[in-house]
């Protein structure tokens, strides 16, 4: 019997491809005769043959995409209609008669939530597994109890088989295997920011990553903007680069805290600060630190001042200052635009000088002109300058006696006032053009400038220029935001995510924010820049907060943007790591998280946690002796080693000799076999074996370490071993302890 289903669900997933085959030959067909169109037209066409173009490529794109596990579900209803689900949707001509529906549909909700108590009209669901275009394995649930002769009621193993499957280096899609809590969430309306909680193994980034691909089918609109996800780490993005594509969309772009000013994009910003610096750097208060300095920038004089134009000296008086000073000010635009309002005001001011000089001499008390004209009224040498800067051509019967200037000869010198140097010099010298890379570098340089910083956070703000920390960048967007800068790549071409990612000021239709829990205050005010409508996939751990500018609280993050408009949704099951390993974090979340309860696991391994003694001079030896007996274990899979930074060099060197293939340094690669990394770069990552070297070190590395050290114990979906030099930590005194033979 299961040999005959099988046959009957290869003959239709055949057919299946066969369709996306010809949906394929028909898209990169289009995009050829484009393409042709574009040769013969010498490269020069309409902006809706872009548009059209890059549209093709990203369809081609999409249906090369869901190749893989194209049909991985089928139900069976009440009525006996039969429907198929997959990653997307295929139908014949009759575009209401689909043959593949795409998981994202409503009619295919039921694939994830029917149960036997509310079986929605469900039969059977039947999970498809297939390796390539093979059907190998087929899963069978009955949900309605008169279809209780049904064969093959097995229940959860489809998903059992995805989490205990080696780790490959790279997030799977969850899309066969989503549960019913996780699907809720996926499907969720909420306009807002929506907060999901969850321990480790609760799935968080990949119902986020889900709940993306979900809002782009329903929200056709969000895909004009392109969507943001934000990550902990470059290596993190790598692990779920393959996830989206893999379920059809490509208009999002993906980027750490740090990469998202292009100013520092293509200069690494990695400068290391002091745990205390970053955490200040961090605060909200920094925005008013910013908006001092930028306010600070601009200096009036408190006497009267010459300026100097065309060898003639023109007054301004401080009352001219200051009253263009509010002027712009009352203008409500950014820095450095409202300098440009100055700039008009007080040019105006030297406009009216000058035209009252050149229409009129003043004689002193013995009967000479103060500005070198006739005392008749003639224009002298100075006037003659002044009209020459300002375009006039002057002929020799204009040197008597003349008229009041008209409209467009006072608007001449303007423009020529205002294109001065030396005019532009002056009142550079009042309110200076900035650029936020300057104005961070003059505060840095001397934080006592600024009015609101104590003594204290002079210190730890204060040091010289030369690259950028990734605490300076949310500093260095707000600065942008005060001055009206745009610091902006090249944006003409290209898909949505390719502009949208060399683009500041480009606003995404929806943010989604992993590991949320690292973000400081600051670079919260950053993201809500970029998504003006607030619409935000939060997920995130309070218990695994490392960053020391990180949050204990949403409230405290979101609340000042959204007030009370945000929803917090927890996942609970653990469906990634064993209950042997959360066990032995019981008492790490005790001392430090009380009335926090781990996330309940769904499987047991059987293999329970276990902790060496080893000694200081001892550590990197052993480290790489279990290093090689876990590798062994092995067949398929991953194994991390995660230590604190200070011994990541010298376990490096050691380890390189056992494992020519180990990853480690800024950018490890998640999926190398054997990868060593500290806390913070293996958060949201997973591994079939994990070992810890000195949790000690972990713990007392930061004034967060017992997150870190949960972190690390999390990160394992079967084996978890930990090294420590002396006597463990309290924390860890109930894990089983093993000798060296």
């Amino acid at each position: 019997m299961a040999g005959t289903e099988i046959e009957r669900e290869q003959d239709y997933l055949t057919m299946l491809y066969e369709h996306l085959d010809a949906l394929r030959r028909e898209a990169v067909d289009r995009l050829d005769r484009l393409a042709a169109l574009s040769a013969r037209t010498g490269g020069d066409g309409t902006l809706d043959r872009d548009l059209a173009r890059t549209w093709q490529v990203g369809e081609v794109a999409r249906l090369d995409a869901v190749e893989e596990g194209l049909c991985f579900g089928r139900l069976d209803e009440q009525d006996g209609t039969r429907v198929y689900i997959g990653r997307t949707g295929l139908f014949r001509d009759d575009e209401d008669d689909p043959l593949l529906l795409d998981w994202r549909a409503p009619a295919a909700r039921p694939f994830y939530t029917a149960t036997a108590a509310v079986p929605q009209g469900v039969r059977r669901r039947r999970r498809i597994t297939t390796r390539g275009r093979r059907v190998v394995a087929l899963d069978d649930e009955v949900l309605d109890p008169a279809g209780a002769d049904e064969d093959g009621l097995i229940g959860e193993a489809a998903l059992l088989a995805a989490v205990t499957a080696g780790r490959t280096g790279r997030m799977r899609d969850i899309v066969s295997t989503l549960q019913a809590e996780q699907d809720r969430i996926v499907r969720s309306e909420h306009p807002g920011v929506l907060v999901v909680q969850g321990g480790p193994g609760t799935g968080k980034t990949a119902v986020a990553l889900h709940r993306v691909a979900y809002l782009l089918y329903t929200h056709r609109h969000l895909g004009a903007r392109g969507v943001l996800v934000v990550g902990p780490s470059r290596i993190f993005l790598d692990y779920i680069g393959q996830v989206l594509p893999g379920l059809g969309e490509n208009s999002v772009v993906t980027a750490t805290i740090a990469d998202l000013y292009p100013g520092v994009r293509d200069v690494t910003a990695d400068r290391a600060e002091a745990p205390e610096t970053v955490e200040l750097k961090g605060r909200a208060s920094m925005a008013t630190v910013l908006a001092t300095a930028v306010q600070d920038r601009v200096t009036i004089p408190d006497a009267p001042v010459e300026v100097e134009f065309e060898q003639q000296p023109l007054r301004l008086d401080p009352a001219d200052c200051h009253r263009a000073a509010r002027s712009a000010r009352r203008a409500g635009l950014p820095y450095n635009q409202a300098r440009l309002v100055f700039h008009r005001e007080l040019v105006g001011v030297l406009v009216r000088r000058l035209v009252e000089r050149l229409e009129s001499v003043v004689l002193t008390d013995t009967g000479e002109p103060i500005d070198g004209g006739d005392p008749g009224g003639a224009l002298g040498a100075a006037d003659l300058r002044a009209l020459e800067a300002a375009g006039f051509i002057v002929h020799p019967d204009d040197l008597g006696p003349r008229d009041l200037l008209d409209e467009a000869d006072v608007a001449n010198l303007r423009d020529a006032l205002l294109t001065d140097a030396g005019v532009q010099a002056a009142l550079d010298d009042w309110w200076p053009p900035l650029t936020p890379q300057r104005l961070l570098n003059e505060l840095y340089a001397d934080p006592a400038q600024v009015t609101g910083l104590t003594g204290a956070q002079q210190r730890l703000l204060r040091r010289e220029p030369g690259g950028w920390s990734p605490a300076d960048v949310p500093l260095l967007d707000e600065a942008a935001a005060l001055l009206g800068h745009r610091d902006a790549g090249n944006t003409a071409g290209g898909t949505i995510a390719d502009r949208a990612a060399a683009d500041r000021t480009w606003t995404f239709g929806h943010v989604v924010v992993d590991e949320a829990q690292e973000l400081s205050e600051m670079a919260w005010r950053l993201l809500m820049r970029r998504c003006p409508s607030r619409s935000m996939t939060v997920v995130g751990d309070l218990a695994q907060t490392g960053d020391p500018a990180g949050t204990s609280s949403w409230d405290r993050v979101l609340g000042p943007h959204v007030d009370d408009r945000w929803r917090l949704v927890p996942l609970t099951v653990n469906y990634r790591t064993p209950a042997e390993i959360m066990a032995a974090t019981t008492d790490l979340l005790a001392a430090h998280h009380p009335g926090m309860s781990p996330p309940h696991s769904v499987r047991s391994t059987g293999v329970p946690p276990w902790r060496l003694r080893t000694t200081t001079a001892g550590l990197p030896a052993a480290t790489a002796e279990f290093a090689a007996k876990e590798a062994a274990a092995l067949s398929t899979g991953r194994l991390a080693i995660i230590a604190p930074r200070a011994q990541i060099a010298t376990l490096a060197a050691v380890l390189r000799a056992q494992f020519p293939e180990l990853s480690h340094g800024t950018n490890p690669a998640p999926e190398s076999k054997v990868v060593l990394l500290t806390a913070e770069q293996a958060k949201g990552l997973e591994f079939d074996s994990v070992l810890i070297a000195d949790p000690a070190a972990i713990l007392t590395g930061s004034a967060r370490g017992h997150n870190d050290l949960y972190v690390a114990m999390t990160r394992t979906t079967h084996r978890l071993g930990i090294l420590h030099p002396g006597p463990p930590p309290a924390e860890l005194v109930t894990v089983a302890e093993v000798h060296q033979p």
